[in-house]
């Protein structure tokens, strides 16, 4: 995939939409209600901009950097660097978490950033948070960054390769050798995911990749015409979605490797996909430049189209991000700045749930706890906000970066004690332990 300012595309699309003024806190133009809540021009279309970001690296800090985040309740734009001192936010965020959330006596951010060498150097915060050491991972500006984690490891896409890093007994650092590299596209790592002690990649150069984690056994076969931008894999059952506007279904079983069972003509660009976990249907969320819905739910057997989500979606309303919670809940967020909780009981034409980011940005990726805590990564200065799913403003949020053309934040991921955020340059964490 050919590296692009994708970040200054958007600002422009928003521009040309009427959504956006500039800066972090956007003029609001008129809003309405469209498939549950999403704005009209929201985020510019989802076609004509795969969900990357060419951004610029940071200059290694001086010295230390005070961590700051923003309050739920500010009125207008607020500059990164100028919001509420970490202490005195975590006073205010302990009361309105939910009580039985893991471990939030203690909320404390972790940063490294790399030096212009590619190596990696620790920041230390003027509130007197710990330091997370991070091996020297690869640095490439203009790519996205996935990340997966399982048991005591932690795999993350640095361009066309895939590196495993076993934690160090905190959970807050990692090793410096990484355990493992995993090669095999010839342009970036789209997307990946673990499943069966296999790597399933998704990748610029239109294939697939499947990668046995604990051997040197590596498959990659051509699944379509142009990038692969998402995969999933569930019970041996791999499902791609793809900027040539096709969805495939795909076999896991060594033998079968690249034989495609279905082929469904999604007449739009693909950025999301993830399948049921009752393995009987799967869902895609595209780019919305057409006259249906950008969340379309499809069954795994046949490749035959069951129902889709939400009505009157505005242009450019494309999805980047899609998850199962539950056989008949589901989240979704992307351009149109809205996370969105679905439940296919009560109704497949609204969602249940709704929460809208304040300051007008594309949310790019989405996680959550397993129960009350929510967490969003967005395209502008790297900005991860938590909220109470129970509550309909946002709690907190903390912005990772400070350059207007900085890395959004592409991945999110929970465990009992963290929460990582990948950007293209670095990987934060939020640290939930108590002290």
């Amino acid at each position: 995939m050919e590296g692009q300012d994708w970040a200054a595309g958007e600002h422009k699309a928003r521009e040309s939409a009427g959504t956006r003024a500039s800066g972090l806190g956007p003029h609001r133009s008129g809003r309405g209600s469209h498939g549950g809540g999403s704005r009209g021009g929201g985020g510019g279309c989802g076609a004509c901009r795969p969900p990357r970001c060419r951004s610029r690296a940071l200059a290694p800090a001086g010295g230390a950097a005070a961590a700051h985040l923003f309050l739920p309740g500010h009125a207008g734009p607020r500059p990164p660097g100028s919001g509420v001192p970490l202490a005195a936010a975590l006073h205010q965020l302990r009361p309105a978490l939910a009580p039985d959330s893991p471990g939030l006596a203690q909320l404390r951010l972790h940063a490294a950033r790399h030096r212009p060498d590619g190596q990696c150097i620790s920041e230390r915060t003027s509130e007197g948070v710990s330091e997370l050491e991070i091996g020297a991972l690869p640095r490439r500006d203009s790519a996205k960054v996935e990340m997966q984690l399982e048991g005591d490891s932690l795999y993350i896409s640095q361009a066309n390769f895939i590196l495993a890093y076993q934690f160090r007994p905190d959970g807050a650092s990692l090793n410096r050798r990484p355990l493992g590299v995993f090669a095999g596209h010839d342009e970036d790592v789209c997307h990946f995911v673990l499943a069966n002690s296999h790597i399933v990649s998704a990748g610029g150069d239109g294939k697939i990749g499947v990668h046995k984690i604990h051997s040197t056994f590596t498959v990659k076969y051509s699944a379509h015409e142009q990038e692969v931008n998402c995969v999933d894999c569930k019970g041996g059952i791999i499902v791609s979605g793809s900027r040539d506007r096709t969805a495939k279904v795909w076999p896991l079983a060594s033998g079968r490797l690249g034989q495609c069972l279905h082929t469904i003509h999604t007449e739009d660009r693909v950025w999301s996909i993830a399948i049921s976990p009752l393995l009987s249907s799967f869902v895609t969320g595209t780019a919305c430049c057409g006259h249906f819905s950008p969340l379309r739910i499809w069954d795994l057997n046949s490749g035959q189209l069951m129902t889709h989500l939400g009505s009157d979606f505005p242009p450019g309303a494309g999805v980047l991000d899609v998850m199962y919670e539950s056989p008949s809940t589901l989240l979704s967020c992307g351009y149109d700045t809205y996370v969105r909780y679905w439940d296919l009981r009560a109704s497949v034409r609204k969602c249940v749930m709704e929460w809208e980011e304040p300051h007008d940005s594309t949310l790019y990726c989405l996680q959550t706890d397993g129960n009350h805590l929510l967490a969003t990564g967005s395209s502008y200065y790297g900005v991860v906000r938590l909220w109470d799913r129970r509550q309909r403003a946002c709690l907190h949020a903390f912005p990772l970066t400070s350059t207007p053309l900085s890395s959004p934040v592409y991945c999110l991921r929970f465990t009992t004690k963290h929460l990582y955020a990948a950007l293209s340059y670095n990987l934060h964490v939020l640290d939930f332990q108590n002290p």
